[in-house]
């Protein structure tokens, strides 16, 4: 089985040596000293007490490796439309795109019965390009929720959780989303197939449209955020307002807004990886995690008072640090 994961930084590094030792044909598609490392030294994870070093194919050309059955998109959901040429040019006739990103995702209407069936979402694909450039019927879904750090070039550490959730949009169990099941719990990955993707998608969201922006504005870690009574009643007030948008779009909660905070609160003193980028200089999932939220809540006609205050405020806080508006070029993750 062939696969490349575009973005193998620190959570697309983490797969790809997991399925590598899988017995997959893995190739990296990496840039900078991450990538010189990988080529020179291959690439060293330590993951549940243990250090492997595997020597992969790794390039920053995806001509270097020729059509794919399964490419992995793991680079922050702003890059996409920047990287989405390059990664067209690894489709084969039945390549299969897994999107490993934070936030709405770009093809969220595709399989969605309804009155917004095919429509495409501005915020993370302005003009629709992505969606005529990366089919979305190529698409299986993921929810990924392993920590992981590149260290130091060529280095990963794994921190956390081993959960690579999989779905088909039309939430069909297609012969090559079982394929993939089976090949990533061969690499020691807990990866169901779920029938409603969305469903678990908004939960992980749930969290991350709060706590990221909040945290940007504020400098707070998880913990604070989560149990600080006023700015807990923040986040809860942007839950609360998400929850019904996604509700009118047929999505349903196994779980209530206090159980999704309980489990933010127990991460600890955690810096969300919005704040990270802030304080390293980087562009901010602003817009896959906030702003295509309360584009979704204008579609719908929920108000979203908590949250489009937010948005305002943590976009003027990246404009000032110089991460938005532009869009930045493929950034792994």
């Amino acid at each position: 089985m062939r696969i490349a994961i575009f973005g193998a930084g620190a959570i697309g590094g983490f797969l790809g040596v997991k399925l590598l030792q899988a017995g997959a044909d893995v190739t990296f598609i990496a840039r900078g000293a991450h990538l010189g490392a990988m080529r020179a030294n291959g690439v060293t994870l330590t993951s549940g007490g243990e250090t492997v070093t595997v020597r992969p194919h790794c390039t920053d050309s995806p001509d270097d490796a020729g059509p794919q059955d399964y490419v992995f998109l793991t680079m922050k959901a702003h890059a996409l439309p920047a990287a989405a040429p390059q990664v067209a040019r690894l489709l084969g006739p039945e390549t299969a795109l897994v999107t490993g990103i934070n936030g709405v995702p770009y093809w969220y209407f595709h399989g969605l019965e309804g009155p917004y069936a095919g429509r495409h979402v501005e915020s993370v694909d302005p003009g629709g390009v992505l969606l005529r450039t990366l089919p979305p019927e190529r698409v299986i879904a993921t929810v990924v929720y392993p920590a992981a750090e590149v260290v130091s070039p060529g280095v990963i550490v794994h921190t956390y959780n081993d959960r690579v959730t999989l779905g088909e949009p039309d939430g069909s169990k297609s012969p090559r989303i079982q394929a993939l099941s089976q090949l990533m719990m061969k690499a020691g990955l807990k990866s169901p197939v779920r029938p409603r993707i969305r469903d678990e998608i908004w939960v992980k969201l749930w969290g991350n449209l709060a706590f990221n922006p909040l945290s940007v504005l504020t400098g707070a870690t998880l913990d604070v955020l989560s149990r600080q009574s006023d700015l807990r009643a923040v986040a809860r007030a942007m839950m609360v307002e998400a929850q019904a948008v996604a509700e009118a779009l047929g999505t349903r909660f196994l779980i209530d807004v206090e159980q999704r905070i309980q489990g933010a609160s127990q991460v600890g003193a955690h810096k969300t990886s919005m704040l990270q980028d802030l304080e390293r200089g980087r562009p901010m999932e602003i817009d896959a995690l906030l702003g295509a939220v309360v584009e979704l809540g204008q579609l719908v006609g929920k108000p979203m008072p908590a949250c489009e205050s937010t948005l305002a405020l943590v976009r003027e806080r990246a404009r000032q640090a110089g991460g938005y508006p532009a869009r930045a070029t493929p950034e792994a993750t």
